[in-house]
């Protein structure tokens, strides 16, 4: 029995990277074997065991054949038989097919290293188009390391996209490599790769539909719909923002892309259309219930809080309400957060300071801090003791904005 460690970890390891978890292919070893080992067998699909000290993951060699369409579509092979390199030919990418052995030499039968050095994304062998979601991993690895993609395997994914064999993508899977992409370094990359190779219509077509859409060039130099979007969730990445934030950058402008041609460059209205598209993705990737909430909230409001300078206290008022800002005070600043990277996702923007989220941040501590309880006992009518509070918290609101310096009359890029 001979155990080499693979995948991840080596590659992250060679490029200098801290590694998070270490994965082991065990070659000339049966289940049994491995059981009477100590080691506690976790597999669904394939035999997988944990070691019984480190906890760490220990996989049988093996090999796969594609039987179905699909990520789930292939029959294993895991035999004592089956040799070190016929276990990296299955892998997805030259970087992700290298191993190490427990001397420490590395094994690199596919150039992995080369490609490594080189900055390439490259597929081990043809049975690279057999798994679908390999088209989203290789965008998702161009978006945390931005390695280029070898043309021969942006060919594959195009002809996957054509054969309909990425329209086989389940939704969780979907979600999965979407969101690890999000919070990649520069996840703009991600869906660079995406369109590139045609996937982005198939898998996101409501993201996709934003690229030629034109808005004003005085609001957004870059002009592009889609280009706006890349710009505004690799600002959401620089920032370090959460998903929920990521996703709600991704997807706020979404009803640009239903404003007719004949209004172009201009998008009245697109706030409410765009909420109604990102719900409708939302269920349909089966998005967690807190970055469809904020997405939601995002794509309706945002250019509600762009105006906050030029807002009433009544009008700051309402858009607490209408986001719930003072049950959910941390979800209102992570909308906060979305519409900054909004803002400063344009040309000459990113440095530029965002005033609207300091506004509507005190006017929500003054609005927060009147007593509502006190209110409520003073009040005999059910009736009465919500206009009340609504008058308590617009006096406190006032209050608070009149101790502000002088706001400059500036016109807020639209949303």
């Amino acid at each position: 029995m001979k155990v080499y460690q693979v995948g991840g970890s080596v590659r992250d390891e060679l490029l200098g990277l801290p590694v998070q978890d270490r994965d082991y292919v065990v070659v000339g070893a049966t289940p049994e074997a491995l059981e009477r080992l100590g080691y506690r067998p976790v597999g669904k699909d394939f035999p997988v065991f944990l070691h019984p000290e480190t906890q760490e993951e220990y996989a049988l060699a093996r090999t796969e054949r594609k039987v179905a369409r699909g990520y789930k579509g292939f029959q294993v092979y895991a035999a004592p038989d089956v040799t070190l390199e016929q276990d990296l030919a299955r892998r997805d990418l030259t970087i992700n097919a290298i191993a190490k052995d427990e001397a420490g030499n590395i094994i690199d039968p596919f150039g992995g290293v080369a490609d490594l050095k080189a900055g390439i994304l490259r597929h081990v062998g043809p049975a690279f188009v057999e798994d679908p979601v390999r088209v989203l991993r290789v965008a998702r690895f161009a978006a945390r390391f931005g390695f280029r993609v070898a043309p021969q395997t942006l060919a594959l994914m195009g002809e996957m996209v054509k054969n309909g064999e990425v329209d086989h993508l389940v939704p969780e899977r979907v979600w999965q490599e979407l969101s690890r992409g999000l919070m990649e370094k520069t996840p703009s990359r991600m869906f660079d790769v995406l369109r590139e190779c045609g996937a982005l219509a198939r898998i996101l077509p409501e993201v996709d539909a934003l690229f030629g859409v034109p808005q004003p060039a005085e609001h957004h130099p870059e002009v592009d719909t889609g280009l706006h979007t890349m710009m505004v969730i690799d600002q959401a990445a620089a920032r370090g923002y959460r998903l929920p934030v990521r996703f709600a950058a991704l997807t706020h402008d979404l009803g640009k892309a239903l404003t007719p041609r004949v209004e172009w460059p201009h998008h009245y209205g697109h706030e409410a259309k765009g909420a109604k598209l990102v719900q409708q993705l939302a269920e349909r990737l089966r998005v967690p219930t807190d970055c469809r909430e904020l997405a939601v909230l995002a794509a309706r409001h945002h250019g509600t809080v762009h105006r906050a300078l030029e807002l009433k206290p009544a009008t700051l008022l309402d858009l607490l309400q209408a986001t719930d800002a003072f049950r959910r005070p941390e979800r209102f600043e992570a909308l906060l957060e979305a519409c900054a990277a909004d803002f400063h996702g344009r040309p000459g923007y990113a440095e530029r300071p965002y005033p609207q989220a300091e506004r509507l941040r005190l006017a929500l501590a003054a609005a927060a801090g009147v007593d509502a309880g006190a209110i409520a006992r003073a009040e005999g009518e059910a009736g009465k003791i919500g206009e009340r509070l609504r008058q308590a918290r617009l006096r406190a609101i006032r209050a608070a904005l009149a101790g502000e310096p002088p706001l400059r009359s500036t016109k807020t890029p639209a949303g």
